[in-house]
């Protein structure tokens, strides 16, 4: 289990599993069914009526422990912990506290015993294919879908994605079961009505209704974040149930909720159709998703950055690192380039960049379009398979105690020697000069930097001490741009512009 999904699952943030309970239907039939104004007030009931028979209350069993994506065993002084540094981190960002609606929300039990938690999910097929999300059933030991009609069945999981947090489950029926359609959530429009269909709080299913809040949400939950937000009521338990648009087809499958005290405050997140389908057939096909790998570390391109780098713009992905026996590495992709775009399509961010790579067939070859040097030029590579990250070893943020030589930007720097090493568990392959202090409130501060950090490279030049690294800071001050520096930390290389009109 990630250490985000443990801090997520202190905070109720993730699913919303909790007492065995029931699941809302929806949409039963591929017709179109359209709500009409009533009163001057929309009428949803037509659709519901339709709809409804298709959602399924998800009911799951799993260990007590398991490492289902939520820690049901943790303590309590581990559940502060780890929520004081959620909370931290969110209202940074955002100034609240997140929830997430439903999901492996579950109560504690003993050890070698059994916890049930509940989630929801719709009827794709009517031999019986259903989707919900990954979170709800992904590591279930027993999973049991029950109807409107008061049927239980037993579920099988023929596939699950992390990544996307969806699931496929089938169950087998006497006779075909009622069910929904995607529809095509890139039509979906900020303003127009929706419909939600789920089991809050295990009460059964649940109609209630809003509309499009906003497009493209990155709620920073993964790489894939591309959520429909909404202010339909979404709570714990609605996990992998439906969004409807109103003609009935499934726009979005809602997924996670942010929320002070756990409950639906008007902000829900559901997972756009146009993602969904196509991991949903791989899914039915493979019983897994296929992803292509470039094997580069990257990260957003600032504006001071772009400056740096006389880019014209913060559009691109920078490649910050490049991995050894790597598609990318073999490609002659190098650290410090901007990718701008994928056989013809823009990389206007690393999100972009991300999905572009990840929907790529490995083996496909593909022609990157990269700004090194200050100029454009064409890179040919071969995808490869994409495969789970390797744990990332931490190294430690105390000071070296070497001889200092203070810059004008902030940092004191000191030599990478053998006790620094050490002491920040570096490897001998990792080259350049210490950052042995940060001052409150420099640019370096302002940029993140923190003591403990490697500095690599300044502009283009590589950095093997302190010396050195001083003269093309300097160097770089008298152009008045910002200077580009390559940091390494905790196993991984990103790049910082600052600014010497800040110095």
């Amino acid at each position: 289990m990630t250490k985000t999904k443990a801090i997520l699952a202190a905070l109720g943030v993730t699913t919303a599993l909790t007492a065995p309970a029931l699941i809302v239907p929806m949409l039963s039939a591929p017709a179109a069914i359209a709500a009409a104004p009533v009163a001057g007030v929309q009428d949803f009931s037509d659709l519901a009526e339709k709809v409804t028979p298709a959602v399924v209350n998800v009911s799951v069993t799993m260990k007590a422990g398991a490492d289902d994506g939520d820690d049901v065993q943790m303590s309590d002084r581990s559940q502060q912990q780890q929520m004081e540094e959620f909370m931290k981190r969110f209202a940074e960002r955002f100034g609240g506290m997140p929830g997430m609606p439903g999901g492996p929300q579950m109560k504690p039990q003993r050890p070698a015993q059994k916890a049930q938690a509940v989630g929801t999910g719709f009827i794709i097929d009517p031999a019986g294919w259903i989707v919900t999300n990954y979170h709800v059933a992904g590591k279930a030991d027993s999973i049991t879908v029950t109807l409107t009609d008061g049927r239980k069945l037993a579920a099988k999981l023929k596939g699950g994605d992390e990544k996307t947090d969806l699931a496929l489950l089938k169950v087998e029926s006497d006779k075909p079961l009622p069910y929904v359609e995607f529809g095509d959530a890139t039509k979906v429009r900020v303003g127009q009505a929706v419909m939600a269909v789920g089991n809050p709080f295990g009460l059964g299913g649940t109609v209630t209704t809003g509309i499009v809040s906003a497009r493209g949400r990155d709620i920073h939950s993964g790489p894939f974040d591309d959520y429909i937000q909404t202010d339909a009521a979404i709570n714990r338990g609605n996990s992998g149930g439906p969004l409807f648009d109103m003609e009935g087809k499934v726009v979005g499958i809602n997924t996670a909720i942010f929320s002070p005290t756990g409950g639906n405050i008007g902000l829900g997140f559901a997972i756009p159709s146009s993602l969904a389908q196509p991991v949903i057939a791989q899914l039915k096909t493979d019983g897994h998703v296929e992803r292509g790998l470039l094997g580069v570390q990257i990260q957003p391109v600032s504006t001071e950055i772009a400056e740096s780098m006389s880019l014209g713009s913060e559009k691109g992905a920078l490649v910050a690192q490049v991995q050894p026996d790597s598609p990318a590495k073999a490609a002659g992709i190098q650290s410090g380039d901007v990718i701008k775009s994928v056989d013809g399509k823009e990389v206007a961010s690393i999100r972009d960049l991300t999905r572009i790579i990840s929907a790529t067939k490995p083996g496909t070859s593909v022609k990157l379009g990269v700004w090194r040097d200050g100029k454009d030029v064409t890179v040919t590579a071969k995808v490869g398979d994409q495969k789970d990250e390797g744990a990332v070893v931490k190294t430690s943020a105390d000071k070296p105690d070497a001889k200092k030589e203070q810059l004008s930007y902030g940092v004191s720097l000191a030599p990478l020697t053998d006790e620094a090493r050490q002491e920040l568990k570096l490897k001998d392959s990792v080259k350049g000069a210490v950052i042995a202090a940060v001052e409150p409130g420099s640019p370096a501060d302002e940029q993140g930097l923190k003591a403990g950090d490697v500095l690599q490279q300044v502009g283009k030049d590589s950095i093997d001490g302190p010396k050195v690294a001083a003269e093309k800071l300097k160097e770089a001050k008298k152009t008045g741009k910002p200077v580009l520096m390559k940091v390494y930390r905790e196993g991984m290389s990103r790049f910082v512009a600052i600014s010497p009109r800040a110095a």
